[in-house]
């Protein structure tokens, strides 16, 4: 089959059945971190809809907390992503696609090695992986970033993203950008700067 055939057959799928495969993947990925060993809820035996202390090990236990905006980051960057790359694509695909993405990374942010990583060079000491709550939570929050975006203009996808850093940054000297650096090459400064949130 040749590559148009491929698109053509690919667009042709409606955007609702596209969604309606992302929520079921979304829901497997849920079911893959609850018999990886990830518990439903927060050990503490209580659901919170929003956490907001870091340097606790409910971080990452409840449905929404200060990484939340993170997701929804993931959710634009992946629009602008897949919109570069799989133009011809239809939105739905587009959608499928970031669902996978963000699935995958949920899974493999929770195997032992990416958990250590977290504790070895992040501010994450008290880490030990997501709730499977929070996770499902992490994942809509992609979901409402990607969106979002769906119908606004390239300046104002920029703008979430930066307000969005800039705000969790300020008030928890965490943000995505922070957290993929820390995570790939901890830097002792900022490690410092980090501590005293």
């Amino acid at each position: 089959m040749d590559k148009k055939k491929l698109i053509k057959i690919l667009n042709e799928i409606s955007t609702i059945k596209y969604v309606l495969i992302s929520a079921s993947l979304i829901i497997a990925a849920s079911l893959i971190l609850y018999f990886m060993g990830q518990p439903l809820i927060c050990k503490c035996s209580y659901i919170k809809l929003w956490h907001g202390v870091v340097f606790s090990s409910e971080n990452s236990q409840h449905i929404f907390d200060w990484y939340t905006p993170s997701h929804i980051i993931h959710g634009v960057l992946f629009f602008g992503l897949l919109w570069l790359l799989m133009k011809k694509l239809s939105f739905g695909f587009r959608f499928l696609i970031a669902t996978i993405l963000e699935a995958g990374w949920e899974i493999f942010e929770n195997t032992d090695m990416v958990i250590n990583r977290y504790r070895e060079a992040t501010i994450s000491l008290d880490y030990f992986g997501d709730s499977v709550i929070n996770s499902f939570a992490d994942m809509l929050a992609m979901v409402l970033g990607f969106f979002l975006v769906r119908k606004l203009p390239v300046w104002a996808s920029i703008t979430i993203v930066v307000v969005l850093e800039l705000f969790v940054g300020y008030f928890i000297h965490d943000n995505l950008i922070l957290n993929i650096i820390m995570l790939i090459y901890p830097i002792k400064m900022v490690l410092a700067w980090q501590q005293l949130a």
